[in-house]
């Protein structure tokens, strides 16, 4: 098939997930377009099936903002009709899926019936959809898509929720390569993190205020004083002022590093000996699926989809979002007893498999089929 994926080129959990989907189906032998206005963030090698299309934004005086949707909605025409695409997956709702409408409505013109399916990742829904600015047109262009998909059982039962659609929502959960995102005997790097054999402590985001960094750093804190430790802190994003600030006055700048965004994160991953995830809201929790790969238990919040990945007493601890108390305590009996740390990589690795790409990915190709085999016959009338 020749697919267009359109999504956010970032480091965020939707765009990973659509760029890792791309690359997996392109691997298939299926030919992939991505189309958005950079190249994305885990695209980073050669492969005969992929192609990337940058939307160009012209920048004229008469507009304060640059009107990025027309310029994607034409990009979106442009590869339909040049690179006969047999249909469009857009991830993230705003402002993908609307403007996978428009361009749908101008080739129909031309006569080409082009499907385009949404896949809902979070905040497009629990956050920036439920704003009144926005949910009409949310609303509107999800029930227009051929398809929908959710990543979460949880996510799909917030879109009902919150939203008038009329068609069913399928729920493909987001997936993990199991063969890159294996735990790796790395000594020297560990080394170099903790010479004195302390644990490690991961912490994987986009340092946005939903992610709840501080909390992280109060854990740490409470951690540290029971059990020699570093934290590592993965990403980059607005609180990383906030989060300094708070590592210089409570005197944790010599067992915090800042990493920044590493496009190898299996090897950061390799080195954990718990990642923490406290957010106020995750609609699947695409970082702590790669942790459990890893073999690394998962210290999070109870919020959103998270309790379908991570099991409480078997891969991690979940404990309400805010409770500082309740996730410190987890985590410092978890890291004082190893044989109970031995066991939750064990069975963390077992849960992360479950969400194995290549379970994953086949669901999607049924999915493009049926929606492909659904547009013809429709076409044929």
């Amino acid at each position: 098939m020749r697919i267009g994926i359109v999504c956010y080129p970032t480091y965020g959990g939707s765009g990973v997930l659509a760029t890792e989907l791309g690359k997996a189906l392109a691997d298939k032998g299926h030919m992939v377009h991505f189309i958005t206005y950079q190249q994305p963030v885990r695209l980073n090698a050669f492969h005969a099936n992929i192609y990337y299309h940058e939307v160009q934004v012209p920048t004229y005086p008469l507009f304060d903002f640059p009107p990025y949707e027309s310029a994607l909605s034409s990009t979106m025409v442009d590869v339909i009709l040049n690179q006969h695409l047999d249909l469009l997956h857009v991830h993230y709702a705003i402002p993908h899926a609307s403007t996978a409408y428009l361009a749908k409505q101008i080739v129909s013109k031309q006569g080409r019936i082009v499907p385009f399916i949404t896949t809902l990742h979070g905040t497009d829904i629990t956050l920036v959809g439920k704003d009144k600015t926005y949910a009409p047109v949310v609303t509107f262009s999800i029930n227009e898509s051929d398809a929908i998909t959710a990543v979460s059982n949880n996510l799909r039962e917030e879109t009902f929720k919150s939203f008038q659609i009329e068609k069913d929502i399928e729920v493909i959960y987001n997936f993990v390569d199991i063969e890159r995102f294996k735990r790796q005997d790395l000594p020297h790097f560990r080394q170099a993190i903790a010479p004195n054999g302390e644990k490690i402590l991961l912490h994987v985001s986009n340092f946005r205020k939903v992610k709840r960094v501080p909390d992280v750093i109060k854990i740490f804190q409470r951690v540290r004083e029971q059990v020699p430790s570093k934290l590592l802190l993965v990403g980059d994003g607005p609180d990383r002022p906030t989060i300094e600030c708070m590592c210089r006055e409570l005197g944790l700048c010599d067992d915090v590093r800042f990493v920044g965004k590493q496009e190898q994160l299996e090897d950061v991953m390799s080195i954990g000996d718990l990642f923490i995830l406290p957010s106020e809201y995750e609609s699947f929790g695409l970082a702590a699926l790669e942790a459990m790969a890893s073999e690394v238990p998962v210290l999070s919040s109870d919020a959103g989809g998270l309790p379908e990945v991570n099991i409480h007493g078997q891969t991690g601890f979940l404990s309400p979002v805010g409770d500082v108390a309740s996730m410190a305590a987890h985590a410092i009996a978890l890291l004082s007893n190893e044989q109970q740390l031995a066991t939750m990589r064990k069975h963390a690795k077992e849960q992360a498999a479950r969400f194995h790409i290549n379970n994953i990915v086949p669901q999607y190709e049924a999915l493009y089929e049926r929606v492909r085999e659904k547009a013809a016959a429709a076409a044929s009338y």
